[in-house]
């Protein structure tokens, strides 16, 4: 089975057992509060943590670095911000895993070194070809 459709029917399904659950031990009225409360707080720190991707990859590209980390970290911030507007405590847990910067370089470290470019180094010298013109009065205008 593709495991996009597995995904679509378990998460749900995982996500109504953890609410009733949840429900049963802090109450329904809780349980709805904490959902928003969870949505809010995960949207607002994506926020931050997005600006701060930003910034970082500014600074990475003002160096004239390939900002590989920040690329992927933006995607994903944005991808955990997703997560924690869906409601759902499993879709949270995951949210907030992959939106603090912690986490995000333990799951995501090892496939930023395949990004990373080492030829990017500046160089003190501009690599190129030139070719003397003679100065003849026929091709002055």
């Amino acid at each position: 089975m593709n495991t996009v459709i597995l995904s679509i029917i378990l998460i749900p399904v995982i996500e109504i057992y953890i609410f009733i659950k949840i429900g049963s031990q802090i109450g329904a009225f809780n349980t709805i509060l904490l959902i928003f409360l969870t949505a809010a707080v995960g949207v607002f720190y994506a926020r931050f943590e997005g600006l701060n991707t930003v910034k970082s990859a500014m600074s990475q590209l003002i160096k004239n670095e390939l900002p590989a980390y920040e690329i992927i970290s933006g995607a994903t911030i944005a991808f955990a911000a997703l997560l924690l507007i869906l409601p759902g405590f499993a879709t949270d847990v995951l949210g907030f895993l992959l939106i603090f910067p912690i986490t995000r370089k333990l799951i995501f470290g090892r496939y930023i070194k395949k990004f990373k470019d080492k030829s990017n180094i500046k160089k003190p010298y501009i690599e190129g070809e030139f070719e003397d013109i003679k100065d003849d009065d026929e091709q002055k205008l």
